[in-house]
């Protein structure tokens, strides 16, 4: 008997998703102009989403880029044409924004 089109998995990629937390830290650091970047320069396939706290606060603003699991930290608005343009289209996340505590990098 053949599957119905309802019991078959999604096939297509999940949305990438880029969350920038617009919470009280990194409200203060300039999150919401990291945020009016993102959306200034839309991505096709990408979602830009303002999001609550993500546990980050001391390291804010934060970016997380899902399903990436990239979190980016200390983002300024001049630092978004790189992350769009490395990481959203060319699929090279920007390592030296890399949040240290989420992509700890062991030297031997």
């Amino acid at each position: 008997m053949p599957e119905s089109p309802a019991s078959k998995p999604d096939s297509r990629p999940e949305t990438r998703r880029v969350l920038v937390c617009q919470y009280q830290s990194c409200l203060r650091n300039g999150s919401a102009a990291v945020l009016a970047a993102f959306e200034a320069q839309p991505v096709a396939g990408v979602t830009i989403e303002a999001c609550s706290c993500q546990g980050q606060c001391n390291t804010g603003p934060t970016v997380r880029v899902t399903p990436d699991e990239i979190w980016y930290c200390r983002v300024k608005p001049t630092d978004v044409p790189l992350i769009v343009e490395e990481h959203l289209k060319g699929g090279k996340p920007v390592e030296a924004l890399f949040n240290p505590r989420i992509h700890a990098r062991y030297y031997y």
